[in-house]
C-alpha cells in the first residue's frame, strides 16, 4: 500500500471509530433519557437520613421535594402543580414535577410578602391564600405560572391577633371556603370580645355568607371530609402548662352546624379546666372521636381514600403530629393512624416515626400535612428539614 492510499485508510478507519463512538453515545444518551423518565429507575439522593425512618413491611418513603423553606400546608392544582404555603417564612410556593417522576424539580416562590401564609387551598383553576386577617385568591393561577397575577384580596375582616392566628383552609364538599380562627392565647376566653375566636367558620368562594360552622375548637391546623357522609373531621391541639401528660391533642367529628367542642372549658373530653372549668362540665360539650397524647400537636388530617395501600388502609385517618415544644421529653414527630369503625375508633397507632430520636431528642424533622396523590401514594410536608416526603407502597 502506497503512503498516500495508507494516509487515506487511516483517516477513514479514525472516522468510522468517531462516528462508531458518538452514535453509541448518542443511543447511550438516548436510553438514558428513557430511564430518567422511568420513575421506578430515577433515584435523587438526601442528605436525610430517611433510613432511621421506620414504616409497615412495605411501604418505601422517598424525597419528593427539599430546599422548600418552612414547608407547611398543600394543595394540588388541576395540571399537577403543588402548592405550598409557610408559617413564618412569608412565602408561598409552586413546585412542578415535570416529567411524572415524583420529583419537584422545579420550585420557585409564587409570593415572599405574605403574612404568615400557612393555608393553601384550589377551586376552579384559582388558588387561595390565607394569611392571619385576610384571604387573597390568584386567579387561573396555573396558566400564569411565570408571571403570576395580583391576588384578590375576598376577605380582609379576620382578627389580626397572630397567636394560633396562622390558619389552615380547604374547600369543602358543599364549595364552601372553611376558615378557622384560633384562641388567640394559651388558655383565655375572648369570645365576647370576638365570636369567631376559637371556631371553624364557613363562607362563600368569593368572601360572602361567612359563618360560624364549630365552636369551642382552640387551634385547628388540619381537617377534612368522611369520604362517604361528607362530615368535617379535623385535629385540636391541646392547650399547654398543665404537665407532660394533660391535656390530650384531639381528633374530632362535626355532625352538624354549630356544636361545641369544649375549649375552653373542657379539653379531651374529660378534663375540666382549672380556671375555666366551673359550670361547665364536659358533659356539655362534643367529645373528641380520638383523644391523641399531650403536646403531640396533631396537625393534617386525611382519609385514606386511594388504591395503592393495602386494604386495611382504605377509609381510615392519616394524622401528621408535629411534635411538642414544651414537654420534660419529646413526644410527636410522627405520622399516626386511626382505624375507624362506622365514627368510632378502634385503635391509633404509628404508621411512620424515626424524625425524633428518642434517645438523644434531637429530630431531624417535623411533619405538617399530607396531601393524597392520584395514584393512591401520600405526600408529606416539613417544615423543619424544609422538605416534601412521598410514601409509597412496593410490596413485600
Amino acid at each position: 500500500m502506497t503512503p498516500s492510499k495508507l494516509l487515506v485508510f487511516s483517516f477513514a478507519f479514525i472516522l468510522i471509530s468517531c462516528n462508531g463512538k458518538k452514535a453509541q453515545k448518542d443511543e447511550n444518551k438516548n436510553s438514558e433519557e428513557v430511564v430518567a423518565l422511568e420513575p421506578k429507575e430515577r433515584v435523587h439522593k438526601t442528605t436525610l437520613p430517611l433510613d432511621s425512618l421506620n414504616l409497615p413491611k412495605g411501604f418505601k418513603i422517598e424525597v419528593y421535594a427539599e430546599g422548600v423553606d418552612g414547608a407547611r400546608s398543600m394543595t394540588m392544582g388541576d395540571d399537577g402543580t403543588l402548592f405550598v404555603g409557610t408559617r413564618n417564612e412569608g412565602k408561598v410556593y409552586i413546585l412542578q414535577d415535570l416529567d411524572g417522576d415524583h420529583w419537584a424539580e422545579k420550585i420557585t416562590e409564587l409570593d415572599s410578602t405574605l403574612e404568615s401564609p400557612n393555608g393553601v387551598a384550589f377551586r376552579k383553576g384559582d388558588l387561595y391564600v390565607a394569611e392571619v386577617s385576610r384571604l387573597l385568591k390568584y386567579s387561573n393561577i396555573e396558566s400564569n405560572l411565570t408571571s403570576p397575577p395580583e391576588p384578590e384580596v375576598i376577605y380582609d375582616d379576620y382578627p389580626t391577633e397572630f397567636h394560633h392566628g396562622w390558619k389552615y383552609i380547604a374547600f369543602g364538599p358543599d364549595d364552601k371556603l372553611y376558615v378557622p380562627v384560633g384562641a388567640p392565647c394559651n388558655i383565655c376566653d375572648r369570645t365576647k370580645e370576638d365570636e369567631r375566636f376559637n371556631t371553624i367558620t364557613r363562607m362563600d368562594p368569593d368572601g360572602s355568607n361567612r359563618e360560624i360552622y364549630a365552636r369551642g375548637v382552640r387551634n385547628t391546623v388540619g381537617f377534612t371530609w368522611h369520604p362517604e357522609t361528607e362530615e368535617l373531621w379535623f385535629t385540636d391541639n391541646g392547650r399547654d402548662m398543665m404537665g407532660d401528660d394533660v391535656p390530650p391533642c384531639e381528633l374530632n367529628r362535626a355532625s352538624e352546624i354549630a356544636q361545641h367542642f369544649g375549649y375552653p372549658h373542657c379539653h379531651g373530653g374529660s378534663v375540666a379546666d382549672p380556671e375555666f372549668g366551673d359550670g361547665n362540665p364536659c358533659s356539655n360539650f362534643v367529645a373528641p372521636v380520638q383523644p391523641l397524647g399531650a403536646h403531640v400537636a396533631a396537625l393534617g388530617v386525611k382519609f385514606y381514600t386511594g388504591n395503592m395501600f393495602p386494604s386495611q388502609y382504605k377509609g381510615h385517618i392519616f394524622m401528621a403530629e408535629h411534635g411538642s415544644w414544651n414537654r420534660s421529653s419529646k413526644v410527636g414527630y410522627r405520622i399516626t393512624m386511626v382505624t375507624l369503625k362506622g365514627n368510632e375508633a378502634v385503635e391509633y397507632k404509628p404508621f411512620i416515626d424515626g424524625w425524633l430520636n428518642t434517645e438523644t431528642q434531637d429530630q431531624f424533622g417535623r411533619p405538617v400535612d399530607l396531601l393524597m396523590l392520584d395514584d393512591g401514594s401520600m405526600l408529606i410536608s416539613d417544615d423543619f428539614a424544609d422538605a416534601i416526603y412521598r410514601v409509597s407502597y412496593v410490596g413485600v
